[in-house]
Protein backbone atom coordinates (compact mmCIF):
# COMPACT_ATOMS: atom_id res chain seq x y z
CA UNK A 1 0.00 0.00 0.00
CA UNK A 2 0.93 3.56 -0.35
CA UNK A 3 3.22 4.98 2.28
CA UNK A 4 2.32 8.59 2.13
CA UNK A 5 -0.20 10.80 0.10
CA UNK A 6 -0.28 13.91 -0.77
CA UNK A 7 -3.45 15.98 -0.96
CA UNK A 8 -4.05 18.53 -3.69
CA UNK A 9 -6.98 20.61 -1.72
CA UNK A 10 -8.25 22.09 1.07
CA UNK A 11 -11.10 22.43 3.49
CA UNK A 12 -13.47 19.58 4.17
CA UNK A 13 -12.57 16.63 1.60
CA UNK A 14 -8.63 17.45 2.59
CA UNK A 15 -9.72 16.16 6.21
CA UNK A 16 -11.84 13.36 4.51
CA UNK A 17 -8.99 12.10 2.99
CA UNK A 18 -6.82 12.50 6.04
CA UNK A 19 -9.30 10.35 8.40
CA UNK A 20 -8.93 7.47 4.98
CA UNK A 21 -5.45 7.54 5.22
CA UNK A 22 -5.36 7.13 9.07
CA UNK A 23 -7.23 4.33 9.02
CA UNK A 24 -4.84 2.66 6.80
CA UNK A 25 -1.71 3.48 8.18
CA UNK A 26 -0.91 5.93 5.10
CA UNK A 27 0.83 9.18 5.79
CA UNK A 28 -0.33 12.40 4.58
CA UNK A 29 0.51 15.50 3.46
CA UNK A 30 -1.18 19.04 3.65
CA UNK A 31 -0.25 21.63 1.01
CA UNK A 32 -1.79 24.82 2.10
CA UNK A 33 -2.21 28.59 0.92
CA UNK A 34 -0.91 31.28 3.32
CA UNK A 35 -4.66 32.18 3.95
CA UNK A 36 -5.08 28.34 4.64
CA UNK A 37 -2.18 28.33 7.58
CA UNK A 38 -4.90 28.12 10.15
CA UNK A 39 -6.89 25.35 8.30
CA UNK A 40 -7.58 22.60 10.56
CA UNK A 41 -6.52 19.85 7.43
CA UNK A 42 -2.88 21.49 7.92
CA UNK A 43 -3.49 20.92 11.56
CA UNK A 44 -4.32 17.06 10.75
CA UNK A 45 -2.23 16.12 8.16
CA UNK A 46 1.21 14.38 9.59
CA UNK A 47 3.47 17.21 7.11
CA UNK A 48 2.21 20.37 5.46
CA UNK A 49 3.53 22.32 2.76
CA UNK A 50 2.83 26.12 1.98
CA UNK A 51 2.28 26.19 -1.54
CA UNK A 52 1.44 29.88 -2.05
CA UNK A 53 -0.78 32.74 -1.62
CA UNK A 54 -4.57 32.87 -0.83
CA UNK A 55 -5.63 32.87 -4.72
CA UNK A 56 -6.15 29.58 -6.37
CA UNK A 57 -3.49 29.98 -9.36
CA UNK A 58 -0.80 30.85 -6.97
CA UNK A 59 -1.80 27.51 -4.77
CA UNK A 60 -4.04 24.70 -5.35
CA UNK A 61 -4.00 25.33 -9.09
CA UNK A 62 -0.54 25.61 -9.54
CA UNK A 63 1.03 22.68 -10.39
CA UNK A 64 4.56 22.77 -10.22
CA UNK A 65 4.49 23.62 -6.59
CA UNK A 66 2.17 21.18 -5.95
CA UNK A 67 5.14 18.78 -7.48
CA UNK A 68 7.47 20.27 -5.89
CA UNK A 69 5.96 19.48 -2.81
CA UNK A 70 5.09 15.86 -3.44
CA UNK A 71 8.99 15.39 -4.44
CA UNK A 72 10.31 17.31 -1.22
CA UNK A 73 8.07 15.32 1.22
CA UNK A 74 8.85 11.46 -0.53
CA UNK A 75 5.15 11.23 -1.32
CA UNK A 76 3.73 8.01 -3.29
CA UNK A 77 0.88 9.28 -4.65
CA UNK A 78 -1.30 12.92 -5.00
CA UNK A 79 -5.12 12.89 -4.24
CA UNK A 80 -6.90 15.56 -5.97
CA UNK A 81 -10.24 15.58 -3.91
CA UNK A 82 -13.03 17.32 -6.00
CA UNK A 83 -12.57 20.61 -7.92
CA UNK A 84 -9.10 22.32 -8.00
CA UNK A 85 -7.09 19.92 -10.33
CA UNK A 86 -9.71 17.21 -9.52
CA UNK A 87 -10.46 16.43 -13.06
CA UNK A 88 -7.44 18.64 -14.76
CA UNK A 89 -6.08 15.45 -17.55
CA UNK A 90 -2.73 17.56 -17.14
CA UNK A 91 -2.41 17.03 -13.96
CA UNK A 92 -2.72 13.46 -14.14
CA UNK A 93 -0.19 13.44 -16.73
CA UNK A 94 1.94 15.52 -14.79
CA UNK A 95 1.91 13.33 -11.58
CA UNK A 96 2.38 9.94 -13.53
CA UNK A 97 5.50 11.70 -15.28
CA UNK A 98 7.11 12.51 -12.34
CA UNK A 99 6.56 9.56 -10.51
CA UNK A 100 3.50 10.04 -8.51
CA UNK A 101 0.17 8.09 -8.69
CA UNK A 102 -2.88 10.03 -9.64
CA UNK A 103 -5.44 8.92 -7.25
CA UNK A 104 -8.17 9.19 -10.09
CA UNK A 105 -8.49 8.47 -13.78
CA UNK A 106 -5.77 8.53 -16.70
CA UNK A 107 -5.69 11.88 -18.36
CA UNK A 108 -7.22 10.46 -21.42
CA UNK A 109 -10.25 9.16 -19.71
CA UNK A 110 -10.11 12.60 -17.81
CA UNK A 111 -10.00 14.34 -21.39
CA UNK A 112 -12.61 12.25 -22.96
CA UNK A 113 -15.62 12.98 -20.34
CA UNK A 114 -14.47 15.88 -19.52
CA UNK A 115 -14.97 17.17 -22.83
CA UNK A 116 -19.29 17.48 -22.55
CA UNK A 117 -19.24 16.96 -26.49
CA UNK A 118 -17.03 14.23 -26.65
CA UNK A 119 -18.51 12.26 -23.24
CA UNK A 120 -22.26 13.05 -24.75
CA UNK A 121 -20.68 10.90 -27.48
CA UNK A 122 -18.94 8.21 -25.86
CA UNK A 123 -22.72 7.73 -23.91
CA UNK A 124 -24.48 7.67 -27.30
CA UNK A 125 -21.61 4.97 -28.48
CA UNK A 126 -22.16 2.67 -25.47
CA UNK A 127 -26.27 3.17 -26.10
CA UNK A 128 -26.69 5.41 -23.08
CA UNK A 129 -29.98 7.69 -24.18
CA UNK A 130 -28.35 11.08 -24.71
CA UNK A 131 -30.95 14.75 -24.78
CA UNK A 132 -30.99 16.01 -28.25
CA UNK A 133 -28.36 18.18 -29.25
CA UNK A 134 -25.46 19.35 -30.89
CA UNK A 135 -21.62 19.09 -30.80
CA UNK A 136 -19.46 22.21 -30.10
CA UNK A 137 -21.28 25.16 -32.18
CA UNK A 138 -19.73 27.12 -33.95
CA UNK A 139 -22.15 30.39 -34.59
CA UNK A 140 -25.04 32.14 -33.36
CA UNK A 141 -26.66 31.06 -36.60
CA UNK A 142 -25.71 27.42 -36.01
CA UNK A 143 -27.09 27.85 -32.76
CA UNK A 144 -30.89 29.70 -33.67
CA UNK A 145 -30.93 26.26 -36.31
CA UNK A 146 -30.80 23.76 -34.39
CA UNK A 147 -32.82 25.55 -31.28
CA UNK A 148 -35.87 25.59 -33.76
CA UNK A 149 -34.98 22.00 -34.67
CA UNK A 150 -35.49 20.49 -30.69
CA UNK A 151 -37.83 23.06 -29.53
CA UNK A 152 -37.32 25.44 -27.34
CA UNK A 153 -35.94 26.03 -24.52
CA UNK A 154 -32.55 25.04 -25.28
CA UNK A 155 -29.76 24.90 -22.48
CA UNK A 156 -26.36 26.48 -23.70
CA UNK A 157 -23.74 24.36 -22.01
CA UNK A 158 -19.93 24.79 -21.59
CA UNK A 159 -18.30 21.85 -23.54
CA UNK A 160 -15.42 21.88 -19.93
CA UNK A 161 -17.93 23.22 -17.83
CA UNK A 162 -18.78 21.84 -14.03
CA UNK A 163 -19.93 23.19 -10.61
CA UNK A 164 -22.58 24.89 -12.11
CA UNK A 165 -20.90 27.16 -14.40
CA UNK A 166 -21.39 28.06 -17.75
CA UNK A 167 -24.68 27.10 -18.51
CA UNK A 168 -27.37 28.90 -19.32
CA UNK A 169 -31.42 28.55 -20.66
CA UNK A 170 -32.82 30.22 -23.92
CA UNK A 171 -35.91 30.62 -24.79
CA UNK A 172 -36.31 31.94 -27.54
CA UNK A 173 -34.30 33.32 -31.05
CA UNK A 174 -33.98 36.55 -29.08
CA UNK A 175 -32.03 35.15 -26.25
CA UNK A 176 -30.13 32.83 -28.34
CA UNK A 177 -28.43 35.63 -29.61
CA UNK A 178 -27.46 37.20 -26.76
CA UNK A 179 -26.70 33.86 -24.49
CA UNK A 180 -24.15 32.59 -27.11
CA UNK A 181 -21.68 35.08 -26.36
CA UNK A 182 -22.72 35.10 -23.01
CA UNK A 183 -21.76 31.68 -22.14
CA UNK A 184 -18.64 31.41 -24.70
CA UNK A 185 -17.21 34.33 -22.48
CA UNK A 186 -18.03 32.60 -19.31
CA UNK A 187 -16.78 29.39 -20.52
CA UNK A 188 -13.79 30.89 -21.61
CA UNK A 189 -12.59 32.55 -17.65
CA UNK A 190 -14.22 29.84 -15.97
CA UNK A 191 -12.61 26.54 -18.29
CA UNK A 192 -9.79 28.63 -20.53
CA UNK A 193 -12.05 27.04 -23.44
CA UNK A 194 -14.82 29.17 -24.94
CA UNK A 195 -16.09 26.17 -26.74
CA UNK A 196 -19.78 25.50 -26.40
CA UNK A 197 -22.92 23.30 -27.36
CA UNK A 198 -26.45 23.04 -26.88
CA UNK A 199 -29.20 20.96 -25.65
CA UNK A 200 -32.83 20.20 -25.08
CA UNK A 201 -33.84 21.86 -21.99
CA UNK A 202 -35.58 19.26 -20.36
CA UNK A 203 -38.63 20.94 -18.05
CA UNK A 204 -39.34 19.93 -14.46
CA UNK A 205 -36.69 17.30 -14.76
CA UNK A 206 -35.27 14.90 -12.04
CA UNK A 207 -31.52 14.91 -11.57
CA UNK A 208 -29.79 11.32 -10.25
CA UNK A 209 -27.15 10.35 -10.29
CA UNK A 210 -24.97 6.94 -10.34
CA UNK A 211 -21.92 5.91 -8.52
CA UNK A 212 -19.82 3.57 -9.90
CA UNK A 213 -16.49 1.88 -8.75
CA UNK A 214 -14.49 0.40 -11.28
CA UNK A 215 -10.44 -1.57 -11.08
CA UNK A 216 -8.03 -1.92 -12.96
CA UNK A 217 -8.78 -5.61 -14.04
CA UNK A 218 -12.22 -4.82 -15.88
CA UNK A 219 -14.08 -5.04 -12.89
CA UNK A 220 -17.30 -2.66 -12.22
CA UNK A 221 -19.90 -2.21 -9.98
CA UNK A 222 -22.85 0.71 -8.74
CA UNK A 223 -23.90 1.83 -5.64
CA UNK A 224 -26.93 3.00 -6.12
CA UNK A 225 -28.52 6.74 -7.37
CA UNK A 226 -28.51 9.42 -5.84
CA UNK A 227 -31.16 12.39 -6.08
CA UNK A 228 -30.06 15.92 -6.10
CA UNK A 229 -32.96 17.89 -7.78
CA UNK A 230 -32.17 20.48 -5.03
CA UNK A 231 -30.31 22.75 -6.76
CA UNK A 232 -29.99 26.87 -7.29
CA UNK A 233 -28.21 27.81 -10.74
CA UNK A 234 -27.24 24.24 -10.81
CA UNK A 235 -25.14 24.13 -7.57
CA UNK A 236 -26.59 21.32 -5.45
CA UNK A 237 -28.15 21.98 -2.03
CA UNK A 238 -29.74 18.90 -0.57
CA UNK A 239 -28.74 15.45 -1.65
CA UNK A 240 -30.36 11.89 -0.65
CA UNK A 241 -29.32 8.20 -1.40
CA UNK A 242 -31.98 6.63 -2.71
CA UNK A 243 -34.64 8.72 -4.44
CA UNK A 244 -38.18 8.49 -3.62
CA UNK A 245 -38.66 8.82 -7.28
CA UNK A 246 -36.74 5.71 -8.66
CA UNK A 247 -38.65 2.23 -8.79
CA UNK A 248 -36.58 -0.60 -8.76
CA UNK A 249 -37.23 -0.45 -13.26
CA UNK A 250 -36.02 2.48 -13.57
CA UNK A 251 -33.15 1.61 -10.81
CA UNK A 252 -32.30 -1.30 -12.81
CA UNK A 253 -31.74 1.09 -16.31
CA UNK A 254 -30.01 3.67 -14.78
CA UNK A 255 -27.43 1.55 -12.94
CA UNK A 256 -27.08 -0.73 -15.92
CA UNK A 257 -26.68 1.67 -18.03
CA UNK A 258 -24.29 3.57 -15.80
CA UNK A 259 -22.23 0.71 -15.98
CA UNK A 260 -22.07 0.09 -19.89
CA UNK A 261 -20.29 3.49 -20.37
CA UNK A 262 -17.56 2.90 -17.52
CA UNK A 263 -17.23 -0.06 -19.14
CA UNK A 264 -16.78 0.88 -22.91
CA UNK A 265 -14.63 3.84 -21.58
CA UNK A 266 -12.51 1.65 -19.71
CA UNK A 267 -13.27 3.23 -16.71
CA UNK A 268 -11.08 2.94 -13.81
CA UNK A 269 -11.57 4.72 -10.31
CA UNK A 270 -14.79 6.11 -8.68
CA UNK A 271 -17.07 8.17 -10.48
CA UNK A 272 -20.23 9.53 -10.82
CA UNK A 273 -22.59 9.17 -13.91
CA UNK A 274 -25.27 12.02 -13.91
CA UNK A 275 -28.74 11.54 -15.40
CA UNK A 276 -31.49 13.94 -16.20
CA UNK A 277 -35.14 12.14 -15.89
CA UNK A 278 -38.23 13.95 -16.95
CA UNK A 279 -41.81 13.18 -15.25
CA UNK A 280 -42.75 10.11 -17.61
CA UNK A 281 -39.02 8.29 -15.97
CA UNK A 282 -37.21 8.41 -19.57
CA UNK A 283 -33.73 9.43 -18.75
CA UNK A 284 -30.80 10.95 -20.24
CA UNK A 285 -27.40 10.82 -19.89
CA UNK A 286 -26.20 14.76 -18.55
CA UNK A 287 -22.20 13.75 -17.92
CA UNK A 288 -19.78 12.07 -16.08
CA UNK A 289 -17.61 12.84 -13.03
CA UNK A 290 -14.31 11.49 -13.04
CA UNK A 291 -13.73 12.03 -9.48
CA UNK A 292 -15.59 11.69 -5.72
CA UNK A 293 -18.13 13.90 -5.51
CA UNK A 294 -19.27 16.30 -2.73
CA UNK A 295 -21.95 14.12 -1.73
CA UNK A 296 -20.35 10.91 -1.57
CA UNK A 297 -21.50 10.78 1.70
CA UNK A 298 -24.78 9.47 0.91
CA UNK A 299 -23.96 6.37 -0.58
CA UNK A 300 -21.35 5.72 2.14
CA UNK A 301 -24.31 5.64 4.60
CA UNK A 302 -26.68 3.89 3.08
CA UNK A 303 -23.86 1.00 1.48
CA UNK A 304 -21.60 1.20 4.00
CA UNK A 305 -18.63 1.47 2.02
CA UNK A 306 -15.88 3.69 2.23
CA UNK A 307 -15.77 5.11 -0.95
CA UNK A 308 -12.39 7.03 -0.18
CA UNK A 309 -10.87 4.16 0.68
CA UNK A 310 -11.98 2.18 -1.98
CA UNK A 311 -10.69 4.48 -4.40
CA UNK A 312 -7.25 4.54 -3.02
CA UNK A 313 -7.32 1.00 -2.67
CA UNK A 314 -8.15 0.72 -6.68
CA UNK A 315 -5.78 3.36 -7.51
CA UNK A 316 -2.88 1.14 -5.68
CA UNK A 317 -3.80 -1.62 -8.05
CA UNK A 318 -5.99 -3.91 -5.81
CA UNK A 319 -8.95 -5.92 -6.90
CA UNK A 320 -12.52 -4.34 -6.02
CA UNK A 321 -13.34 -6.79 -3.06
CA UNK A 322 -16.67 -6.18 -3.20
CA UNK A 323 -18.74 -8.18 -6.00
CA UNK A 324 -22.41 -6.73 -7.12
CA UNK A 325 -24.67 -9.30 -5.95
CA UNK A 326 -23.14 -8.75 -2.22
CA UNK A 327 -24.11 -4.99 -2.12
CA UNK A 328 -27.59 -3.88 -0.95
CA UNK A 329 -28.97 -0.60 0.24
CA UNK A 330 -29.43 -0.20 4.03
CA UNK A 331 -32.11 2.70 4.96
CA UNK A 332 -32.15 6.30 3.37
CA UNK A 333 -29.61 9.04 4.18
CA UNK A 334 -29.79 12.75 3.27
CA UNK A 335 -26.94 15.68 3.25
CA UNK A 336 -27.17 19.44 3.47
CA UNK A 337 -24.68 21.70 1.85
CA UNK A 338 -24.05 24.64 4.51
CA UNK A 339 -22.37 27.70 2.91
CA UNK A 340 -21.14 31.00 3.94
CA UNK A 341 -23.79 32.71 2.28
CA UNK A 342 -27.33 34.89 2.60
CA UNK A 343 -29.81 32.40 1.06
CA UNK A 344 -32.47 35.49 1.36
CA UNK A 345 -30.38 37.88 -0.71
CA UNK A 346 -29.26 36.07 -4.17
CA UNK A 347 -26.87 34.00 -2.19
CA UNK A 348 -24.14 36.70 -1.45
CA UNK A 349 -21.06 35.25 0.27
CA UNK A 350 -20.80 35.28 3.72
CA UNK A 351 -16.69 35.56 4.48
CA UNK A 352 -16.92 36.55 7.94
CA UNK A 353 -15.31 35.43 11.06
CA UNK A 354 -17.48 32.19 12.71
CA UNK A 355 -17.89 33.69 16.23
CA UNK A 356 -19.26 30.19 17.69
CA UNK A 357 -20.91 26.98 16.73
CA UNK A 358 -22.38 24.35 17.10
CA UNK A 359 -22.62 20.72 15.66
CA UNK A 360 -25.51 18.22 16.15
CA UNK A 361 -24.48 14.89 17.46
CA UNK A 362 -26.20 11.58 17.87
CA UNK A 363 -27.33 8.33 16.55
CA UNK A 364 -27.03 8.43 12.80
CA UNK A 365 -25.79 11.98 12.66
CA UNK A 366 -22.26 13.02 10.58
CA UNK A 367 -20.73 16.36 10.35
CA UNK A 368 -18.02 16.71 7.17
CA UNK A 369 -17.14 20.04 7.94
CA UNK A 370 -13.41 22.11 8.64
CA UNK A 371 -14.80 25.10 10.82
CA UNK A 372 -14.29 26.23 14.36
CA UNK A 373 -14.66 29.29 16.43
CA UNK A 374 -12.99 32.25 16.00
CA UNK A 375 -11.99 30.67 12.01
CA UNK A 376 -12.16 32.91 9.73
CA UNK A 377 -13.50 32.16 6.50
CA UNK A 378 -11.61 32.97 3.07
CA UNK A 379 -12.85 35.00 0.14
CA UNK A 380 -10.53 33.25 -2.76
CA UNK A 381 -12.40 30.25 -2.20
CA UNK A 382 -15.50 28.13 -2.43
CA UNK A 383 -18.12 29.01 0.09
CA UNK A 384 -19.10 25.75 1.55
CA UNK A 385 -18.15 25.61 5.09
CA UNK A 386 -19.07 21.76 5.56
CA UNK A 387 -21.80 18.96 5.44
CA UNK A 388 -24.47 17.81 7.51
CA UNK A 389 -25.67 14.19 6.97
CA UNK A 390 -27.71 11.81 8.48
CA UNK A 391 -28.71 8.23 8.63
CA UNK A 392 -31.87 6.36 9.12
CA UNK A 393 -34.12 3.41 8.05
CA UNK A 394 -36.75 5.08 6.21
CA UNK A 395 -36.65 8.60 4.22
CA UNK A 396 -39.42 9.21 6.36
CA UNK A 397 -36.84 8.70 9.93
CA UNK A 398 -34.22 10.69 7.97
CA UNK A 399 -36.22 13.21 7.27
CA UNK A 400 -37.27 13.70 11.24
CA UNK A 401 -33.42 12.81 12.03
CA UNK A 402 -32.34 15.86 9.57
CA UNK A 403 -35.01 18.52 10.78
CA UNK A 404 -33.64 17.57 14.59
CA UNK A 405 -30.22 18.04 13.44
CA UNK A 406 -30.53 21.25 11.86
CA UNK A 407 -32.20 22.57 15.07
CA UNK A 408 -29.27 21.51 16.76
CA UNK A 409 -26.93 23.11 14.63
CA UNK A 410 -26.14 26.84 15.01
CA UNK A 411 -22.61 28.84 12.79
CA UNK A 412 -22.83 32.63 14.12
CA UNK A 413 -21.07 35.61 12.34
CA UNK A 414 -21.28 34.65 8.95
CA UNK A 415 -24.46 34.23 7.06
CA UNK A 416 -25.12 30.56 6.38
CA UNK A 417 -28.06 28.30 4.48
CA UNK A 418 -29.03 27.23 7.42
CA UNK A 419 -32.18 29.06 7.48
CA UNK A 420 -33.30 28.10 4.14
CA UNK A 421 -32.53 24.72 4.74
CA UNK A 422 -34.78 24.28 8.16
CA UNK A 423 -37.90 26.12 6.06
CA UNK A 424 -37.04 23.60 3.01
CA UNK A 425 -37.73 20.37 5.45
CA UNK A 426 -41.22 22.20 6.78
CA UNK A 427 -42.48 21.99 3.32
CA UNK A 428 -45.02 19.65 2.50
CA UNK A 429 -44.27 19.05 -1.15
CA UNK A 430 -40.39 18.44 -0.26
CA UNK A 431 -41.21 15.95 1.86
CA UNK A 432 -43.63 14.08 0.23
CA UNK A 433 -41.12 13.76 -2.71
CA UNK A 434 -42.96 16.34 -4.71
CA UNK A 435 -39.77 18.13 -6.46
CA UNK A 436 -37.80 18.69 -9.52
CA UNK A 437 -34.35 20.87 -10.05
CA UNK A 438 -36.95 24.13 -10.51
CA UNK A 439 -37.84 23.33 -6.57
CA UNK A 440 -35.65 26.07 -4.68
CA UNK A 441 -36.10 28.72 -7.49
CA UNK A 442 -39.83 28.33 -7.30
CA UNK A 443 -39.85 27.85 -3.48
CA UNK A 444 -37.55 31.46 -3.21
CA UNK A 445 -40.18 33.18 -4.80
CA UNK A 446 -42.63 32.26 -2.96
CA UNK A 447 -40.74 33.74 -0.31
CA UNK A 448 -40.02 37.12 -1.64
CA UNK A 449 -43.82 37.54 -2.30
CA UNK A 450 -45.11 36.33 1.16
CA UNK A 451 -42.62 39.15 2.33
CA UNK A 452 -43.64 41.93 -0.50
CA UNK A 453 -46.99 41.37 0.74
CA UNK A 454 -46.33 42.02 4.42
CA UNK A 455 -44.23 44.53 3.90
Amino acid sequence: MFKKILIANRGEIAIRVIRACNEMGIKTVAVYSKTDNNSLHVKFADEAICIGKGPALESYLNIPRIISAGEITNADAIHPGYGFLAENAQFSKICKENGFTFIGPDSEIIDLMGDKVNARNAAKNAGVPIIPGSNILSSIEELKEIAERIGYPVMLKAVAGGGGKGMRIIDNSKEAEKGFNIIQNEAGMAFNNSEIYVEKFIENGRHIEVQVLSDKFGNHIHLGERECSIQRSNQKLIEESPSLFVDDFLRSELTSNALNLAKKVNYVGVGTIEFLVDEEKNFYFIEMNTRIQVEHTVTEMVYMIDLIKEQIRIHFGEVLPIKQKDISMNGHAIECRINAEDPFNDFIPSPKKIESLNFAGGIGVRIDSFIYAGYHIPTNYDSMLGKLIVHSSSREKALIRMKRALQETFIEGPKTTLPLLKIIFENKDFNNGNFDINFLGKFLKKIKEKENESS
